[in-house]
């Protein structure tokens, strides 16, 4: 029950907002509700907006009952800004309209647009939005904008604020000002004129001022997100340029930003970069000062603590695989150019800056992208490198400070010398040196009451050493949140302060939106409320919760979200722990069945984009493997034991489905399986219209022993039972087509034997039978081993999921390959290839992705076809084995994006039968495997 006023603000808020996008149950609003910062705050309720006309009702609402609200894009900010014991309101997917025009020199972005989907946008035109914080590609426009992201390259040139062209805003009370159109503007002045003048004073107040004044335009030379934007009080005069400037950097706490408009950026096509090491700080700090004035496009820089993080990892250049010597200290330089023989120039002109400072090696540029890549990845790996081996049940915190320039290196120094004190000895720096932004990553146990006295102490000292020492900023381009909230009159003083409260006052007059962050008058707000990180499995204690994963899963609009996952099952483990054996726990772990474990798809691709490498979906697998009963388990080992039998009864069941579909029609198919499956309560599968035929076994075909080529060929379980849809005009079984392929190649065709008994294990594994799923590979391993002498001939299997696990579990004397590898590999210079005349689309499986086969997918049908779509922003189809029959809901939210990209292609491919039924289903274009595409784009070597 929701405790007034919650309760009538709710039954209001589905007057306008769809029920199923309001959430007050208590394992949602736990996982719904957390954010990358280390704090914890557990709404009452959350809300899903997709439109502006909800959002304005939503405040409306909050302004009537008084209940403080507080909006989430993307949940990366570390400060604890996007949290909530409230009202939180989240972005839909409705927030992704855009619009670039002015021949790109303008982007019109809502707020639910991610970063790097933005550059994306604009790559075709050569620019790029200026922000280009390190979580790009997880953080959207909207917190991008709030929190004023900056980021390696952009500066304080760059940055949200420099580039901000237009702004619509939504004020407390349902107000929308759009401060590109002039009628807004006018209808704004006559509601809200007290607010106009009211800015016009403030800004009369600072230019009279000018010790003011002068503070103001000096702390934001360098990087500085504490406190509000007042920069805009003395840079504008145009009382509606200040409101939408003070919007930046404000986090949610003035109002809503339902769009912004940016001037692009330039984004150069050539890149090179260095990495130079230093015997010192002081050098290093030195030959910062001198690059500000050479073509360098960012200096990164590392001290010794954290190239020892990275020494000798994977990936690493050889320069960091060696000893790393006490105070070396690393620049990782990159400069950009309109053409290579300018960015010659550049790289010429900044060796030769520097030529004069001590250095540990030569200066060594390089411009290719793989290379550059891996000194990249030196930097990019320096905040998981922490938070991978910290020790269970500790946070990993990363501050974000600012210093003028000319104090880098004295200040570097200082806080190495407060690590020490506070023994943070697994402490490193690195960050924006350019800007003087350092960034400093540590452990902490908020769990025991002297660790929290700990951290108090040492941050206490952080602050006076950058304020009081150094005039610098104690959040350069993290925002301030929860964090640095008590410190924000320490930094600026007493008269700015004030102001920054005036600010509130103006847009936030009952202090409803985002109350805590920024103004908390609270002195101990930092050190409350801390978010408790218990053990919960192995897999996932070294998550860091920073919602990086979240983009790629394919249940994130549908359930949850890897991050989701592990928030609630730290919680469910934290409450088994201490005994919490009541009605809430039973609740969470019934709930989380679905949202955690049956909804999950098990992909793994959150671990390519997990900072510290956590593969989620190995997690739940394990979950339902410790959750079999004695039962399951004993059904399981019946199945493994009879899988050929099972496998007929199968294919026999869908050629009598088949049967009925001809018969019935698709209609009536359609609603009798809807009401079959509501009235099961979900537990019958879901028919749908690409629910493919039943085939009859695989037979073998003579095999000529004088012929050198020779293949053992693999059909899945999934190819040997499933064949093509009723409406496809394919008619052909994949196991048929590519046999005829691989003899059109002149290849000998090998099959292991008892073919129909044989399984990779991947049916058994996905759902938690792992000693079934090991069974059943050995079986396999022993069968191909034979059939291909030992190794001797390569061995293709037909579907990539499955091609996956054999890789990981079976002999490594077999050569193993799915069709795109083994095409390019072995028969691409044995047949001949003529494009079709169509456009077709790809899609590469979750397991393709993994092996690094997408780019190589692209260029076998490049081969095949003259037009290659290949869909953005869909990546794992959800279908997951057969559960895009037993939870559909799964599918459909992950191809939500794909129809309206492959509209104007004739068909679509991909190497795994049952991704091929869900994405046929949601494109409404037939998919098949890519051998099909093959088999008709080649003949016969003559």
């Amino acid at each position: 029950m929701l405790p007034a006023p919650y309760a009538d603000f709710y039954k209001e808020v589905l007057e306008v907002v769809p029920k199923h996008c309001i959430y007050t149950d208590p394992l949602r609003v736990l996982a719904y509700g957390t954010d990358a910062s280390f704090y914890r705050l557990i709404p009452k309720m959350v809300i899903d907006t997709n439109e502006e006309a909800e959002l304005i009702h939503i405040l409306k609402l909050s302004n009537k009952y008084r209940i403080p609200v507080t909006f989430r894009a993307a949940g990366t900010s570390l400060s604890g800004q996007a949290v909530s014991d409230s009202v939180l309101v989240r972005l839909g997917d409705g927030w992704r309209k855009f619009r670039i025009f002015d021949d790109a020199s303008r982007i019109t972005l809502q707020p639910g647009i991610i970063g790097t989907n933005a550059n994306r946008l604009l790559a075709e035109f050569g620019k790029k939005i200026g922000p280009d914080p390190a979580s790009i590609d997880s953080a959207k426009i909207g917190g991008i904008v709030a929190n004023n992201a900056s980021g390696m390259c952009c500066g304080v040139a760059e940055n949200s604020y420099k580039t901000l062209d237009k702004m619509r805003i939504v004020f407390w009370d349902g107000t929308v000002l759009d401060t590109s159109d002039d009628k807004s503007r006018a209808e704004f002045s006559r509601k809200h004129p007290n607010i106009l003048e009211r800015v016009r004073l403030l800004r009369q107040e600072v230019v009279a001022d000018s010790t003011l004044a002068d503070q103001i335009a000096r702390k934001f030379k360098i990087k500085n997100t504490t406190g509000y934007s007042l920069n805009a009080l003395v840079d504008f005069e145009d009382p509606y340029d200040i409101i939408q400037h003070l919007m930046v950097g404000s986090e949610g706490s003035l109002g809503f930003i339902s769009e912004v408009t940016y001037r692009t950026v330039v984004e150069h096509p050539h890149k090179a970069s260095a990495l130079i090491f230093f015997p010192d700080i002081k050098s290093a700090c030195e030959a910062t000062i001198i690059l500000r004035d050479t073509p360098v496009s960012a200096v990164e820089l590392m001290d010794d603590r954290a190239l020892r993080s990275v020494a000798g990892k994977p990936g690493m250049p050889a320069s960091l695989t060696g000893d790393i010597a006490d105070n070396t200290t690393a620049l990782l330089v990159e400069t950009r150019a309109a053409t290579k023989a300018q960015m010659t120039k550049q790289m010429d002109k900044i060796t030769k800056s520097i030529a004069h400072i001590p250095k540990l090696g030569d200066v060594e540029f390089t411009d290719v992208p793989a290379e550059f890549n891996k000194l990249w990845a030196v930097r990019k790996g320096l905040f998981p490198a922490v938070g991978a081996v910290r020790k269970v049940g500790t946070t990993v915190i990363i501050e974000d400070v600012a210093f003028p320039i000319k104090d880098l290196a004295h200040a570097t120094l200082r806080l190495q010398e407060l690590f020490k004190k506070y023994e943070y000895n697994e402490a490193i720096i690195f960050g924006h040196a350019l800007e003087g932004n350092l960034h400093f990553v540590f452990t902490q146990d908020f769990s025991e009451a002297k660790e929290v006295i700990r951290y108090q102490g040492f941050m206490d000292e952080v602050c006076a050493m950058v304020v009081k020492d150094y005039d610098g900023s104690l959040k350069a381009e993290h925002g301030t949140g929860r964090n640095m909230a008590p410190f924000v009159e320490m930094e600026w003083g007493a008269a700015a302060y004030r102001l920054m409260k005036e600010i509130k006052n103006i847009f936030d007059p009952y202090g409803l939106l985002n109350p805590g962050v920024i103004i908390n008058e609270d002195a101990e707000a930092h050190i409350r409320n801390l978010k408790p990180l218990p053990p919960a499995h192995s897999i996932v204690d070294t998550c860091i919760e920073c919602g990086f994963c979240e983009p790629i899963c394919p249940s994130r609009n549908a359930t949850f979200t890897p991050r989701q996952r592990i928030t609630a099952w730290r919680e469910i483990s934290r409450m088994k722990a201490s005994d919490e054996k009541d009605k809430l726990l039973k609740k969470l772990f019934s709930d989380y069945s679905y949202f955690g474990d049956n909804t999950c798809a098990t992909d793994g691709l959150c671990a390519t984009r997990c900072p510290v490498g956590i593969n989620t979906g190995s997690f739940i697998k394990k979950l339902r493997g410790e959750n079999v009963t004695p039962r399951q388990a004993k059904a399981a080992d019946w199945v493994a034991n009879n899988f050929g039998t099972v496998a007929k009864v199968v294919a026999n069941t869908l050629k009598g489905v088949n049967l009925a579909h001809k018969l019935l029609g698709t209609k009536v198919m359609d609603t009798g399986s809807q009401t079959l499956r509501v009235l099961s309560l979900k537990k019958v599968p879901l028919w749908n219209r690409q629910m493919p035929k039943g085939i009859s076994p695989v037979k073998p075909v003579p095999v000529n022993p004088a012929n050198p080529l020779k293949v053992v060929y693999f059909p899945s379980c999934i190819s040997r039972t499933m064949g093509p849809a009723e409406g496809d005009a394919e008619k052909t079984e994949l196991p048929r087509k590519t046999i005829a392929l691989l003899l059109k190649a002149g290849y000998e065709v090998i099959f292991p034997e008892r073919l129909g008994d044989l399984c990779c294990g991947q049916a058994f594994e996905s759902k938690g039978f792992d000693a079934q799923a090991d069974m059943k590979s050995k079986e396999l391993s022993e069968a191909l081993l034979k059939a291909s002498n030992n190794g001797e001939y390569p061995i293709l299997s037909d579907t990539s999921p499955c091609l996956y696990r054999m890789k990981e579990t079976m002999d490594k004397r077999l050569t193993l390959f799915e069709p795109i590898e083994f095409v390019l590999t072995h028969l691409k210079d044995k047949l001949a290839f003529t494009k079709v005349s169509r456009t077709v689309a790809l899609h590469s499986t979750c397991t393709a992705r993994k092996m690094g086969l997408d780019g190589k997918f692209k260029e076998l049908a490049e081969l095949c076809a003259e037009k290659v779509v290949v869909p953005e922003n869909v990546f794992c189809c959800g279908f997951a084995g057969d559960r895009g029959f037993r939870y559909p809901e799964l599918n459909k939210a992950a191809l939500a994006e794909l129809k309206a990209q492959v509209e104007h292609c004739s068909e679509g491919y991909s190497t795994s039968r049952t991704c091929e039924v869900g994405l046929a289903l949601h494109a409404t274009i037939p998919y098949r495997n890519v051998i099909y595409l093959v088999d008709e784009a080649t003949r016969e070597l003559k």
